[in-house]
Parts: structure tokens; C-alpha cells; sequence
């Protein structure tokens, strides 16, 4: 998908320092960025366990129903979705992988 490869290619801060951590397979789990699925654009995919870790910047403050029909979608096709605030990756990105981890593994 051409607008996933370009969402790639343009980043945000948060999003590059949490796929610094998280291509490196935190507690096994591969994870895919700015993956394709559906109409949209997951900025993490762990197809393994089918989990979509989403950054949430200032804009996504403004986009609340946007963002809960696009949840909604994802969870009916069986998707797990996890919010993380584009603040508390910067602040803390160890503890956000660790959160994601921990999530996975007591789905398991």
C-alpha cells in the first residue's frame, strides 16, 4: 500500500523511538510497522497475536469519534487495540514496551 510506505518513510519522533525498541522482538513478539490493515494504517502490528499498538499524538485529541469508529472496525475483525500516548513514549519508552509485553503475554 503506497500511503503505508510513505507513513514509513515520515514518522513521527515518538513512533521512531518505539520501533526502535519493538523491532527488536520485546518478549518474542514481532512487530510490523505502519502495516496496512483494511481501510487503515496500523502504526504497529504484532500479527502473531494480532495486536495494534496505535501512538496518539495532540491530533488524535481532536479526532475521539474518528478514532473510536476505526477501534471499532478493528476489534469486530478480531483485532486487539492498544492506545499509548505519543507523550509517555518519550517520557518513558521502556515502560511503554513493557506495558505492550506484558499485555501480550497475559493474552496468551
Amino acid at each position: 500500500m503506497k500511503i503505508a510506505r510513505g507513513l514509513r518513510r515520515n514518522m513521527s519522533p515518538p513512533e521512531v523511538l518505539l520501533w526502535q525498541r519493538l523491532r527488536a522482538r520485546p518478549g518474542g513478539v514481532k512487530f510490523r510497522r505502519q502495516h496496512p490493515v483494511g481501510a487503515y494504517v496500523a502504526d504497529f502490528y504484532a500479527p502473531d497475536v494480532r495486536l495494534i499498538v496505535e501512538v496518539d499524538g495532540l491530533a488524535h485529541d481532536f479526532r475521539v469519534e474518528r478514532d473510536a469508529v476505526r477501534d471499532a472496525w478493528l476489534m469486530g475483525q478480531g483485532f486487539g487495540v492498544v492506545r499509548v500516548a505519543a507523550a509517555d513514549v518519550l517520557k518513558d519508552v521502556y515502560a511503554v514496551v513493557e506495558g505492550v509485553v506484558r499485555l501480550i503475554l497475559a493474552s496468551r
